[in-house]
């Protein structure tokens, strides 16, 4: 009684702000008029429940049946689904009447404790007047959408709530289990549980935001036949899509159409009300695809760390609807629900803002045509084990959104590291400046027995952004007992032509390259386990993360790596200010041009229009935090656009792309500590001063 009264109030209360004449019309002919949706939950109680199971019960109206029947062929004749719209008469206060004519019937009827044998039908029936609520939402939302007057389903529908775009996470493979398992109710397509093999995979942890949806935009992905599926390429040209439905832009600003109205569109919420040819275009533009139902399923039942699961968009997957394995819909009409529509649909997990509450579970299945685009439909990205981030895009693409997005403006200094940065990078370290190389190269030599002398028999050395892998040769010479060696990088060109080099000069070694965000990618192939593991980070990057992402980092290793793991840390040393703005803002100006680079990349791969001379490099030291920074200093006042957003730049503002901070013995092995390691020998190299630390 509890749940039937709390299902037909909710019901009644999303069309509270309606007004007659809204709830009579048809906008299209996959949506219906809210007054057929309250007309139709009312028709299945009284056609299933009330009038098989309550003697002499007497329908309220004998046309009901044939008006507000939807799809049910074994219960007789109905008007067409395309002309709901033409239904003036009965008007909505019949129905309102219809609605409680049956509803003082239901209350009578589950006062006297229906058998228990129907308790399935009620649940049933909940749950179809819940499909219902969704569906009205959906559908005044298109209706409204094609008023000039912008009204709203309700002015008071929450907005919703910006985050961060989405991370991969692992998932494992091998037999699991899918399907409906001790659930309150499901519906029949639910089930069979049954076991399917799945091959390891990554998921994203959050749905795909606006504003990579933006930059797909305009990258050209509405524009780019290879993208698309070939029915999906000629419905985008025919429908003339260039944005995901209820998109709008004036001038420079996008919004869209929501049950609260016309809103702007904001880059940080997740993507909604897109076709699956759009969700799978953007998949393939963004590296990536889409997931199949059944590694959906698995991942939400197994993993703790994924948002956005059932309360913001309905998610395309890469499953057709079709049958599980002993699947059987029953032979009454309540059989038709769900088997006689498997055929030419796609499956879509999870649930939507508009969903009910606890109307959403990990089994449940739903499921539209794939070039229909009025409900709440986003996507999450999946991707084989294996996938390159280097080659992700949208992981580049949030990362400078939000940093040209904050105050003040900043860059991700991994981001320098394409094949030019990279090569940079190596012609700064033979400037006449930039003294780390040559001094940590040389102090390397000067300790390479005693550090050899620390490295276990059959050792694995992995080593954190590897780059050419220069320093690693002084390691490898003075230490033959290393097994095996497992570079990672994120330059895919920096990482082969080192392996390369690498398997000619040791032919005995076993070389595993790892392309990826070495803040990520900390871990041991497979075929390694077991062997004790060395990692290696020289350099002094350590330095460019603040101290609490240096920690992090740290913590990482330690337990990727385990209890027993040794690492080995470069890290320079606080000197005179003059040495070191002199390292980082060389008289050849070959760090500026490093600097100015990721302004290149990012003109080159997210459609920027940075003009790189526009910008002054600056290096300058931040004494209180004892670090060098970099800086990219607008000349003057100007905008930039970055996959179709601007960005607005007074004269002498910055960009702060990368950090360089310098240490003494006692604050490195304060920050190992706090990173779970501790300081178990330590070498510090004449001026200018540089230390390498062996941690335990």
């Amino acid at each position: 009684m509890a749940r039937y009264e709390a299902v037909r109030a909710r019901t009644e209360a999303l069309i509270a702000s309606l007004d007659a004449e809204d709830m009579v019309v048809q906008s299209m002919p996959d949506a219906s008029p809210a007054k057929w949706h309250l007309a139709h939950t009312t028709w299945f109680f009284e056609t299933f429940l009330l009038g098989p199971n309550v003697p002499g019960y007497q329908v309220f109206d004998a046309d009901f049946g044939y008006l507000f029947n939807s799809y049910y062929e074994a219960v007789g004749p109905r008007h067409p689904r395309p002309l709901r719209g033409l239904l003036t008469r009965p008007s909505v206060a019949q129905v309102m009447a219809y609605r409680h004519h049956v509803d003082t019937h239901m209350r009578a009827f589950l006062q006297d404790q229906p058998p228990a044998e129907l308790e399935a039908l009620l649940h049933l029936g909940f749950a179809h007047e819940e499909q219902h609520q969704e569906l009205l939402v959906m559908d005044m939302q298109h209706l409204f959408a094609q008023s000039p007057l912008k009204p709203a389903v309700d002015p008071a529908w929450p907005s919703q709530a910006p985050g961060p775009a989405g991370r991969f996470r692992r998932v494992g493979g091998g037999p699991v289990r899918i399907g409906a398992v001790d659930e309150p109710f499901a519906f029949d397509n639910e089930g069979p549980r049954h076991t399917v093999w799945l091959e390891p995979f990554e998921i994203a942890d959050r749905l795909v935001t606006n504003g990579q949806w933006l930059a797909f935009m305009a990258l050209g992905g509405y524009r780019r036949a290879d993208l698309w599926l070939s029915d999906g390429w000629a419905q985008r040209q025919e429908e003339g899509w260039e944005a995901p439905l209820y998109w709008r832009r004036e001038d420079d600003v996008w919004s869209h159409m929501t049950p609260g109205g016309w809103r702007p569109v904001d880059p940080d919420a997740a993507v909604s009300h897109i076709s699956y040819y759009e969700a799978e275009a953007f998949a393939r533009w963004a590296g990536a695809r889409l997931p199949v139902e059944a590694e959906w399923e698995h991942a939400v039942r197994t993993r703790t760390d994924l948002d956005q699961v059932a309360d913001v968009a309905w998610q395309w997957t890469a499953s057709a609807y079709s049958p599980y394995p002993g699947f059987r819909a029953t032979d009454d009409a309540v059989g038709e629900y769900n088997g006689k529509f498997m055929s030419g649909q796609m499956v879509l997990r999870g649930g939507a803002s508009v969903t009910p509450p606890h109307h959403a579970r990990p089994s449940y299945r739903n499921f539209y045509r794939p070039g229909q685009r009025w409900m709440f439909a986003g996507l999450r990205l999946a991707r084989d084990v294996g996938h390159s981030p280097d080659d992700d895009r949208l992981t580049f693409l949030r990362d400078t959104l939000a940093g040209l997005s904050a105050s003040p403006k900043a860059f991700s200094p991994k981001y320098f590291y394409d094949a030019a940065g990279s090569a940079l990078f190596e012609a700064i370290c033979v400037t006449p400046e930039y003294y780390p190389t040559r001094t940590e190269t040389a102090l390397l030599h000067d300790i390479a027995p005693a550090l050899a002398a620390t490295i276990p028999e059959g050792a694995v050395l992995l080593e954190l952004g590897s780059g050419a892998s220069d320093k690693t040769r002084v390691l490898l010479d003075a230490a033959p007992q290393i097994s095996a060696y497992v570079p990672v990088d994120i330059s895919v060109d920096a990482l082969n032509g080192a392996v390369e080099r690498l398997r000619s000069a040791y032919p005995a070694l076993e070389v595993h390259p790892v392309v990826g965000d070495f803040t990520q990618a900390i871990h041991v192939p497979e075929a390694l386990a077991g062997r004790p593991v060395v990692a290696f980070f020289p350099g002094s990057t350590i330095g460019n993360f603040v101290a609490e992402e240096a920690i992090a980092l740290l913590r990482s290793v330690r337990e990727r790596l385990g209890p027993d793991a040794h690492f080995i840390v470069g890290a320079d040393q606080v000197k005179p200010i003059d040495t070191l703005i002199a390292a980082y803002d060389d008289a050849e100006g070959v760090t500026a041009a490093f600097n100015r680079n990721v302004l290149v990349r990012i003109n080159r791969e997210l459609g920027g229009d940075f003009d790189p001379q526009a910008f002054e490099h600056r290096a300058v030291w931040n004494a209180q935090r004892e670090r060098i920074e970099m800086h990219l200093v607008s000349r003057r006042a100007q905008q930039v656009t970055v996959a179709g957003q601007h960005f607005r730049f007074a004269a002498g503002e910055s960009i702060h792309t990368e950090n360089s901070h310098k240490f003494t013995p006692a604050s490195f092995a304060r920050l190992a500590e706090a990173g779970g390691w501790r300081v178990d020998q330590q070498w510090i190299s004449p001026d200018p001063a540089f230390g390498i630390f062996a941690l335990l």
